[in-house]
């Protein structure tokens, strides 16, 4: 099968769950069927991008593309002109005709259309020849609303509550359009089902590269360190940081002497790495070229998230390396994990200090998590399953055929 898969970026380098998710999905659908990758190039992607991009598809296809870096003159002059637009900023800002005329010349050849992400739908035009599915990572109107629901200054919450309402109609509008919505949930799938009236939708599983996410040696006894791991240009990562700071991290130290925390991710904000500068028990990394070795010298993975959506790959990137989790229920959303028996769920402050501090005085509670929550990954989360799910429940081109021999072997 001929499989024409569009997304705003290349995926390289792998610093983000939702790039993870589609790289390991892709690798897997790569080995049988034939693959077209048709993306944006802002001119920024890492060094060997494009040539790293064949580990997940036959061809790739680039559509140079420019967009305003954030905080310049031209960031704020867009979010003004956005004002008086019905689209939410999210999705305007990836606005191509380019790419929408590559998707029209690409798509007779295809037997699947996947658009990966809400975000690339704004390219997507109707009456392509064959089907075309949307890939949601998260139901980005959740998201938008919960960053409205947030203590902030009234100016800002004012523009989230314009967002999410945007984000709202525009995200049911295009659910209703494609001819399938894969979500990374059942949760996930039974919210479009019902707030959007959409009947055609179905989830696949989070997984974890068990193999790669494998501890090299054990969990140091005497670890009092706490590692948060995402990309912290992502917005409810920074806001789940901030606040574990400044509610829940200094009664942590007050309780366990030596307890430290680590931040590890890309691009943190100047606020973000403030912290460093004001606690000297938090270190600010940026970001880093493997993040195994920070998870193999913690003693708890923490995921304080006051607002997401979608699944957390970090989660099980934790658990296939041994280390206990703590999260929030909004950060543990949609995963099919038992509170008690594979993590500890803790949403208030005083819940995460509790739950924390437990965990770092308590080895043999901890070991019983993390052992439970290893053997759960190693048994259910193979990214050859998720994609095999993905791809089953995934309308095609009628007629369209097995892959040939030269599809497998190009």
């Amino acid at each position: 099968m001929r499989i024409l898969w569009i997304k705003t970026e290349l995926l390289h380098p792998l610093d983000k769950g939702g790039r993870i998710r589609t790289y390991q999905i892709l690798r897997s659908l790569a080995r049988q069927h034939h693959v077209t990758y048709l993306c944006l190039d802002d001119g920024l992607r890492a060094s060997g991008a494009i040539e790293l991009a064949r580990e997940y598809a036959q061809e790739v296809v680039v559509v140079p593309f420019r967009r305003s870096a954030k905080m310049s003159f031209g960031f704020f002059a867009d979010l003004l002109r956005n004002l008086f637009s019905a689209l939410p900023y999210a999705i305007a800002r990836y606005r191509s005709h380019a790419l929408c005329d590559q998707l029209e010349r690409l798509a007779g050849a295809a037997d699947l259309i996947v658009c990966d992400f809400l975000m690339s739908s704004v390219n997507v035009p109707d009456g392509l020849a064959a089907a075309a599915v949307l890939f949601q990572h998260n139901v980005e109107s959740i998201l938008w609303q919960r960053h409205a629901s947030v203590p902030q200054p009234p100016v800002r919450r004012g523009y989230m509550r314009l967002q999410w309402q945007r984000m709202r109609r525009y995200e049911a509008q295009q659910c209703r359009r494609f001819a399938h919505v894969v979500t990374v949930s059942a949760s996930d799938a039974e919210i479009i089902r019902r707030e959007y009236a959409v009947t055609s939708v179905g989830y696949v599983a989070t997984g974890v590269d068990v193999e790669y996410f494998s501890a090299s040696r054990p969990r140091p006894r005497d670890s009092l360190e706490l590692v948060f791991i995402g990309s912290m240009d992502w917005m409810p990562n920074d806001d789940g940081i901030r606040w574990f700071a400044a509610d829940i991290f200094g009664r942590i130290q007050e309780r366990v002497a030596g307890a430290r925390l680590v931040v590890v991710g890309r691009s943190p904000s100047p606020g973000i790495r403030e912290l460093a500068a004001r606690n000297r028990a938090i270190e600010v990394t940026g970001t880093v070229a493997d993040v195994r070795p920070y998870l193999e010298r913690a003693a708890i993975s923490v995921v304080p998230l006051r607002v997401g959506g979608g699944t957390r790959l970090k989660i099980y990137e934790a658990m296939a390396m041994g280390v206990p989790v703590v999260s929030t229920e909004i950060g543990a959303e949609g995963l099919p994990l038992r509170n008690g028996e594979h993590l500890l769920v803790a949403d208030t402050a005083d819940e995460q200090v509790t739950a924390i501090c437990g965990l770092l005085t308590d080895q043999r509670r901890a070991d019983l998590l993390a052992a439970n929550a290893l053997r759960h990954v190693r048994e259910h989360c193979s990214w050859d399953a998720v994609a095999e799910s993905f791809l089953s429940q995934c309308p095609r081109r009628s007629g369209a055929s097995e892959p040939s021999y030269e599809d497998q072997v190009a």
